[in-house]
């Protein structure tokens, strides 16, 4: 990526009244004013206005003489901009007739087409924001529901990273006196820190990495949704069942057995709470390889499920489906399970819970249903949010929902309990000071201090163009 260069790209989506073209860069200014002309010309040109301005004319095409479109023209100047550059933002009519023709005219100014995320990209270069900043603004811009916007918000101002600072701060206080105490090694009976002290310092540390640590199931939870396994055997009814809470005909519903073969997600709010949903094969014995690849998919999925909707088709019978329970039994342990009673308006369910039903592995519910009537739709959708019982979180409340973020305060929390065990074993200072530099790097890796052009290509190449 070329910082000299001039980028352009259209950063609405289609569909709206309005469109807008974002240019960032040396010549941002200029390339915008060589194709604007100014409702009043006692305005003067672009080059001429105050940041934070905005600017009412037409886009001109000068070697047609055509006018293309009337516009606004919004102005901000480096370094007090997104990107930290003299930038311009058009905001046109959303045509994309119109909008082709702009970028048309800026690219024959010398602008090029932005990379995904090169503004977000730029903003991070220029110290507008750190990595794990930028990294929230994907966040923000994928959220869906209520949680995950307030986290991807407290992230974007700051949150994160000065829980981040003060821990690397913590450390770089210990590694000062650990590596003190190494350049005066000649002289034994100098100590500059109490290793009872440093050791304190250290728990705590670990105590707060940890904690970041544990977040990341919620995180990722309010993130990517909850995972919700829908099992059961062919014909139960999964597939209805998942069309009935999405409100769509997402998976062929079919009287045939073993249509489907692979595994179908689909997300949906709750109350606030976002769920995926996984319809899997129907789990049965079959000499067919294809279904038998569907079927193993299943088992993965429920897997990594938090919580499983058993489908009981009570048309089958008590017996059908407790042979069908033992297959799958084993993979219930510790799960949150959901007993889904369907095809309940042309059977009669139990009042029970089957008497074969290992309660002690597993949280069971039940309820009856009819997924082709949709009847208690309402009452499972219930039974779903009050087990997903997400912690309510405080405005400022830190939590990790980045894989990345995840992975490298693990390695942190790694390392600063080496330095822990090097302390309670009187370790040499070299080597402690050892395990502290790298419980920092990991820490600095997060907002972009210690990252490689390769990270940095793999995390922007996310965004969408525009951003």
């Amino acid at each position: 990526m070329n910082q000299q260069d001039t980028i352009c790209a259209v950063a609405t989506a289609q569909g709206g009244a309005i469109g807008i073209i974002r240019v960032s860069g040396p010549k941002a200014i200029a390339a915008t004013n060589n194709i604007f002309i100014p409702h009043n010309a006692k305005q003067g040109n672009l080059s001429q206005r105050d940041p934070y301005t905005l600017t009412f004319g037409y886009i001109h095409d000068k070697t047609t003489n055509q006018r293309i479109d009337e516009v606004l023209v919004s102005l901000f100047r480096a370094p007090h901009s997104y990107t930290g550059e003299d930038s311009t933002e058009i905001s046109c009519h959303a045509s994309p007739y119109i909008l082709q023709q702009v970028m048309q005219l800026l690219l024959h100014e010398g602008c090029r087409i932005a990379q995904p995320g090169e503004f977000t990209q730029r903003a991070f270069l220029h110290g507008k924001m750190d990595l794990s900043q930028a990294e929230a603004v994907a966040d923000l811009i994928a959220s869906t529901s209520a949680a995950s916007h307030r986290l991807a918000m407290n992230q974007m101002r700051g949150g994160f990273s000065k829980q981040l600072s003060e821990l690397r701060n913590q450390l770089l206080h210990l590694t000062s006196l650990m590596e003190l105490e190494l350049d005066f090694s000649d002289h034994e009976e100098l100590e500059f820190a109490d290793r009872k002290e440093l050791n304190q310092l250290a728990q705590h540390i670990e105590t707060v990495i940890e904690r970041l640590v544990n977040s990341f199931s919620v995180g990722n939870a309010i993130k990517n949704g909850i995972p919700v396994a829908i099992i059961g055997a062919t014909n139960a009814g999964k597939s209805t069942l998942l069309n009935a809470l999405v409100g769509e005909e997402r998976a062929i519903v079919s009287n045939i057995h073993g249509t489907t073969r692979d595994v179908i997600e689909d997300t949906i709010n709750l109350s606030g709470t976002l769920f995926r949903f996984i319809d899997t094969a129907g789990i049965r014995q079959t000499d067919d390889s294809i279904e038998a690849m569907g079927i193993e998919r299943s088992f993965k999925a429920m897997a990594q499920a938090e919580i499983v909707l058993l489908m009981y088709d009570l048309t089958q019978g008590e017996d059908t489906f407790r042979s069908f329970y033992e297959q799958i039994q084993q993979h219930l342990a510790g799960k949150q399970v959901v007993v889904v009673m369907n095809k309940c308006d042309i059977a009669t369910p139990p009042t029970t819970l089957p008497s074969f039903i290992n309660t002690t592995q597993a949280t069971y519910q039940t309820i009856a249903i009819s997924a082709r009537q949709q009847l208690h739709i309402n009452e499972l959708e219930t039974i779903l949010t009050h087990m997903a019982a997400l912690p309510s979180l405080a405005p400022t409340e830190v939590v990790v929902t980045n894989a990345r973020h995840y992975e490298a305060l693990s390695n942190a929390l790694q390392a600063i309990r080496r330095v822990e065990q090097g302390l309670q074993d009187n370790l040499s200072g070299d080597l402690v000071s050892q395990d502290l530099r790298e419980c920092i790097f990991h820490l600095s890796d997060i907002v972009g201090e210690v990252t490689t052009d390769a990270v940095l290509g793999n995390i922007f190449s996310h965004f969408c163009i525009g951003k």
